[in-house]
């Protein structure tokens, strides 16, 4: 049957950023196709948990700050003794600041180059070096962004991340598929997560970005679930290097 392919039962994944919004969202959808969730994050993925379990899946906390690569040989050595092996990665944590291009801090700029850019390659790099080493192939998924493809406002850090991701991401696959592991990306648009509170919070803003998103609102976690569990399944399996935009239609507009 070919909703077979969409099962991940058995299967044992990592999704970074796992406490809130999209990471959130994320962990549940995984959890309800049949695997076994790692979640990452700084704080309590308490509410995550609580959400896996109610779903009747199983959740694993790993507290990491992510802004640093010191801790991604204790993520993976986690998940492993936790589960045994890495079949995913989610590569969904990051930041956003927003400033005028012409006062962004060279401060300000490393730290959102170092978790959104810098970490992402690192912990995918680890992660497909145990999926090598298991002989067994893996997914990667990276969250970029629909400002992988435009320039945004306020945001040249965030956007200068998202579109070396969006790079990244195919090169990686170019190099990676050979072991069987497809690397790919989803580029969400306007969410209703924390990291857009202050443009919700803005009506005319809020109200200028409505009208340019053709689906007419905000996007929610619940939009990724299917685009995270078909691109971790075998149902993508001969889909290297590709990201999908989950934006409502803004990139289309």
């Amino acid at each position: 049957m070919i909703l077979d392919l969409f099962k991940l039962d058995g299967k044992v994944a990592i999704v970074t950023g796992a406490n809130t919004g999209l990471g959130q969202g994320m962990c549940i959808a995984l959890a309800e196709a049949g695997a076994k969730v790692c979640g990452v994050a700084r704080r309590s993925c308490e509410d995550t948990k609580k959400a896996v379990e109610e779903k009747g899946g199983e959740f694993f906390e790993i507290i990491a700050d992510l802004g640093t690569t010191d801790h991604i040989d204790h993520i993976i050595s986690e998940a492993k003794n936790k589960f045994g092996k890495i079949d995913i990665l989610v590569n969904n944590a990051g930041i956003i600041l927003r400033e005028d291009a012409i006062n962004v801090t060279e401060a300000d700029w490393d730290k959102v180059i170092d978790i959104n850019e810098k970490v992402v390659f690192f912990l995918a790099q680890a992660a497909a070096k145990e999926f090598i080493a298991q002989g067994t192939g893996g997914k990667i998924v990276n969250i970029c962004s629909m400002l992988s493809y435009q320039g945004g406002i306020r945001v040249p850090a965030y956007t200068s991340s998202k579109s070396a991701v969006l790079g990244m991401t195919r090169a990686l696959a170019n190099e990676w598929a050979g072991y069987n592991i497809n690397v790919n990306g989803i580029a969400p648009g306007y969410m209703a997560t924390n990291n857009t509170t202050q443009l919700r919070n803005d009506s005319k803003r809020s109200d200028e970005i409505l009208d340019r998103i053709p689906a007419g609102r905000w996007g929610t976690p619940d939009d990724m679930m299917g685009a995270v569990i078909y691109l971790c399944s075998d149902a993508a399996a001969y889909v290297n290097g590709f990201t999908l935009a989950v934006d409502g239609g803004w990139l289309a507009r």
